[in-house]
């Protein structure tokens, strides 16, 4: 085991841990400048992240004054986790290129021929530099995504405005799907302590994105009573957003794939489902022309589970989707966007907008102190991680593309240093009263209707695609 995941289970104090010398190398998983190309003229279903995810040890980075290290217990995979493995809409290599076209030593840190990815992370602080405070070594956190600079005057209204903002991970290097990263002080929070490493890990990115999404007056300011029509809702996002739906007085439209889906909603406590596998919906007749008549069948089912239309639609599937979105809305509604999984160039229907009066309203994750608010939340057991399997870091692949191909619930966590699952519970008392079931939900449901192994799974989406 590595000295300082030993010593960390062990219970050591911070002086302890600082005395344990640093690697010269660390395991992790990345992908390689080498090879963006690899996947050059195949359609996106056709590219397999584990062509392209690598995982073996690199060079440990150098710390910047205004960062700590963190000893990585778990982490999880995002989409842009998936972005990342198939060097698409673009490679990211062209964000660490322009990090590292700075006149700091510490962005071009960043520019190397391989890319350590992931977005989210729970582990232990074990280096600080010298200009971090409120911090200690030895202090479990749980890491958001928003790199910001906090010497750039433009994001102090919002640092999500921030001319410099980034995403750690995926327009940053040395991300968290690893056994050790370096992030900015101003990324950290603290973790929950009835959770274990990898249901803590599973939240920071996704819960933050639904915070800002429907709760924060940056987002849709959801009101109690209004309606939420919500894509994908036992996804990533989607199982934060229908939550923040129910405890804030509102009414969930949840959109799933499949019957088992529908029933984890029903569990989470959303009444209104829609089978989008049963009903069918075809909004597209041919690549390039969508379809109406399909848009309202969906107006029509809406308005026959609640009798209106959304006041919100919680909308990320981007293409497919988007212009079924704009119509279903309500006269004076919002369309609330934060991604386009199914693709970014969009086409819709003005003449619904305008003449309705209806929003768009983009968002993009949160800043801190929406993504602090978001973990405190889950900290005081309002809002449940939506963790559905956990995989080990040397399958990072595997599991990055069972996301890709969308055989998941909720979030697929990673074990980095972390030997095992159920780790760094340190309040099993508040976890009871939360309750196990509630904590649990999405990898209760996952275990029960996950027939055969996940190999066979995406080998058989493979072969239908």
């Amino acid at each position: 085991m590595n000295d300082f995941a030993a010593a960390i289970f062990d219970g050591v104090s911070a002086d302890d841990l600082e005395r344990i010398p640093l690697p010269k190398t660390y395991r992790a998983a990345f992908v390689l400048k080498e090879e963006s190309s690899i996947f050059e003229g195949l359609p996106s279903w056709q590219k397999d992240p584990r062509r392209s995810l690598h995982v073996d040890e690199v060079p440990l980075p150098e710390m910047a004054p205004d960062e700590v290290m963190v000893a990585v217990m778990a982490s999880s995979i995002n989409y842009n986790t998936v972005w990342s493995a198939l060097f698409e809409p673009v490679s990211t290599f062209s964000f660490l290129e322009r990090l590292g076209r700075s006149n700091s030593k510490w962005t071009r840190r960043h520019d190397l021929p391989y890319h350590v990815i992931g977005s989210d992370g729970a582990g232990v602080i074990i280096r600080m530099g010298s200009a971090v405070r409120n911090w200690r070594i030895g202090d479990k956190v749980v890491i958001h995504c928003n790199y910001v600079d906090d010497q750039d005057p433009t994001g102090h209204d919002d640092s999500m405005l921030s001319y410099d903002q980034k995403i750690w991970g995926f327009e940053s290097n040395f991300g968290g799907l690893a056994d050790f990263t370096l992030v900015k002080a101003n990324q950290l929070m603290p973790k929950p302590a009835h959770l274990s490493w990898e249901e803590a890990a599973c939240n920071a990115l996704c819960n933050s994105t639904s915070y800002r999404m429907l709760v924060s007056r940056n987002g849709a300011d959801l009101k109690q009573g209004q309606s939420v029509l919500i894509w994908g809702a036992t996804g990533g996002i989607g199982g934060y957003a229908t939550q923040y739906v129910l405890n804030g007085g509102g009414q969930p439209i949840g959109v799933v794939s499949s019957p088992e889906k529908a029933a984890l909603l029903n569990e989470l406590g959303c009444e209104a489902v829609i089978d989008r596998s049963e009903k069918n919906y075809r909004f597209w007749k041919d690549e390039h022309t969508q379809d109406e008549s399909e848009w309202r069948r969906l107006g029509k089912d809406i308005r026959a589970l609640i009798g209106d239309d959304p006041d919100i639609v919680f909308e990320h599937p981007g293409r497919q989707t988007f212009g079924a979105s704009v119509f279903v809305a309500k006269r004076g509604g919002t369309i609330m966007t934060c991604a386009a999984t199914t693709g970014y160039m969009i086409e819709y229907d003005n003449r619904h907008l305008w003449m309705k009066l209806k929003t768009i309203k983009a968002s993009h994750f949160a800043n801190y102190r929406e993504a602090w608010d978001a973990n405190r939340l889950i900290s005081k057991g309002k809002i449940q991680p939506v963790l559905s399997t956990t995989y080990p870091l040397t399958d990072v692949a595997v599991a990055t593309n069972v996301v890709h191909k969308n055989l998941h619930e909720g979030k697929v966590g990673i074990l980095c240093l972390a030997p095992r699952t159920g780790m760094g519970i340190d309040d099993p008392e508040f976890r009871a009263l939360v309750g196990e079931d509630r904590i649990t939900l999405f990898a209760r449901h996952s275990l029960a209707h996950n027939v055969g192994t996940t190999e066979s799974k995406v080998e058989a989406s493979n072969a239908t695609n």
